[in-house]
């Protein structure tokens, strides 16, 4: 009997583990219910946890059989079991922040909110407090971003209760700072390569993080051509391998190159390029005088804009190409001394008084606009672009046009004959009225004869008498010597637009001359208009 109860006494020792009130104990989950979660920490009975001290989470993942960690409350007299996993979660937590503060160590933590002050944050499932001056070395621009972040934080103060648990974001920040800046500040020389993060941008240069150790990209060391703005070429955050072109160990500024990982192109730049040759490259730059075309990277050429059409009077480049655009070019200088070369795009294209000699013939007829007016003429342009002459003695076989304005307005689009044309040097004469037979050939002499009084409107006056239009159809000369108006002038007694009778008494058809008279006429001399 002594036996038996020995051997039963071992078999509840092995079976039963020894467990202290107060501790965290191992356990195994065996039911979820409604109101509470039950579990075996292997003591004779199971014991009992509420649903409430589990998160959502929490509560998601758990199954039959699930292994757990909870804090063992008390035993009571009849061997119930009282059991917690919130005050586990806080004893845990308590050891660990207690060690991570000994050791000086960072702990893992959620940002969970942006308050006043600060952030609100949880490390395992409890609250604590991260003041806006801990969370970085300078202000974020925008405090949300970090809002639902993993972070590592130290330790700057708690209680036993874990009320008021506050910790430091930019102690670690710091902290791996120095370790990069240590073994950055190793690495540090003229000439080394290094890689770095893009950390701020602005209109002179880039700032690059090297790792605990900043240095200045200037603009002009970012390409061997042009640059707008850095935010053209890097952005923020970006990965980049620059070249140290000087460092200043007392004051710890650091100089970097980008461009200085190639070779200046210009160096070689006859080597590639030389006058006459047709290159192709891209539309960076539009200004009123002219294109910037990059056909490498750090080469650029220029377009000026006399060398965009044949035209005398060319277009802004932008009628011509846009930015962007991928054009052929002629080369036509190179100036490497001064890294320029000048290009050309009309030298692409046929002259186009080359164009109008295989185009026109004399005796033609040809569609162009009035482009301006002078005293002797008019310019016609043509869409080839050049400019025809038509003489002011070439708009009118019978009217005596004084200026040109009289018949043609700049912008108006006519059709002429050419008269005369010498591509050589270039030049072109077109006529107008060219486009009707000659009336003085035969119209004239079979219309108008010696003797015949005719219907005329004065049109103005000179010192030589009155010139008239005769029958809405030609010009004549009223003599003075053949007005009859007294002791008056013939502007006193007649106005512009009057009409009268007159006898023609001379046709000089080679001069294209007809001569009048109001003397002796068979009918009245005076016509009102």
């Amino acid at each position: 009997m002594e036996t038996q109860e020995k051997e039963l006494q071992e078999l509840l020792t092995e079976t039963i583990p020894e467990i202290e009130e107060g501790s965290i104990v191992k356990g195994k989950v065996v039911s979820i219910r409604p109101d509470s979660i039950v579990v075996d920490i292997g003591y004779k009975s199971e014991g009992f946890i509420p649903v409430m001290e589990f998160t959502e989470e929490e509560l998601s993942q758990l199954k039959e059989g699930t292994e757990i960690e909870v804090f063992l409350s008390r035993i009571d007299s009849e061997g119930q079991v009282s059991l917690s996993i919130d005050k586990a979660k806080r004893l845990k937590l308590l050891n660990l922040l207690q060690e991570a503060q000994q050791h000086n160590t960072p702990v893992e933590a959620i940002v969970k909110e942006h308050i006043k002050g600060g952030y609100r944050v949880e490390i395992n499932g409890v609250k604590a407090f991260m003041p806006g001056s801990q969370t970085d070395i300078k202000p974020l621009k925008n405090p949300d971003e970090i809002v639902g972040d993993r972070i590592l934080v130290k330790v700057l103060k708690f209680n036993n209760k874990l009320t008021n648990i506050i910790v430091s974001r930019r102690e670690v920040i710091e902290e791996e700072r120095a370790r990069l800046k240590e073994r950055t500040l190793q690495q540090l020389k003229e000439g080394a390569l290094l890689k770095g993060v893009v950390k701020n941008i602005t209109d002179y240069g880039v700032f690059i993080d090297l790792g605990g150790i900043d240095g200045l990209l200037h603009i002009s060391d970012i390409s061997w051509g042009r640059v707008r703005h850095p935010s053209d070429v890097f952005s923020i955050g970006q990965e980049v391998e620059v070249i140290v072109l000087n460092f200043d160990k007392d004051t710890e500024k650091v100089t970097l190159g980008y461009k200085q990982k190639r070779p200046d192109p210009w160096l070689s730049i006859e080597d590639r390029y030389s006058p006459g040759k047709i290159v192709s490259g891209k539309v960076v730059s539009l200004t009123d005088y002219g294109a910037f075309i990059e056909l490498e990277e750090g080469v650029e050429g220029l377009i000026h804009v006399s060398e965009m059409d044949w035209s005398r009077r060319p277009k802004h480049p932008s009628n011509y190409m846009e930015i962007g655009d991928y054009i052929d070019a002629k080369i036509l200088n190179i100036d490497t001394q001064n890294k320029r070369i000048s290009l050309g795009l009309k030298q692409l294209k046929p002259k186009p008084w080359e164009v109008v000699a295989q185009r026109y013939r004399v005796g033609q007829k040809v569609t162009g606009r009035v482009r301006s007016i002078t005293d002797f003429g008019a310019f016609v342009e043509l869409p080839e672009g050049v400019d025809a002459l038509l003489h002011v003695s070439d708009l009118s076989w019978t009217r005596h046009i004084r200026h040109p304005s009289e018949v043609l307005r700049k912008g108006q689009k006519i059709e002429a004959v050419v008269l005369h044309l010498d591509p050589e040097k270039e030049k072109m004469a077109l006529g107008l009225k060219q486009l009707q037979p000659d009336p003085w050939i035969e119209e004239i002499p079979s219309r108008f004869h010696l003797g015949d009084e005719v219907k005329c409107k004065i049109i103005r006056f000179s010192e030589y008498g009155i010139f008239v239009e005769i029958e809405d159809f030609v010009e004549g000369l009223i003599y003075t010597s053949e007005i009859n108006t007294g002791n008056k002038r013939p502007e006193e007694v007649y106005k512009e637009g009057d009409e009268v009778i007159a006898r023609i008494i001379k046709i000089d058809l080679e001069n294209r001359k007809i001569g009048l008279s109001m003397l002796n006429l068979k009918t009245i001399e005076h016509v009102e208009s």
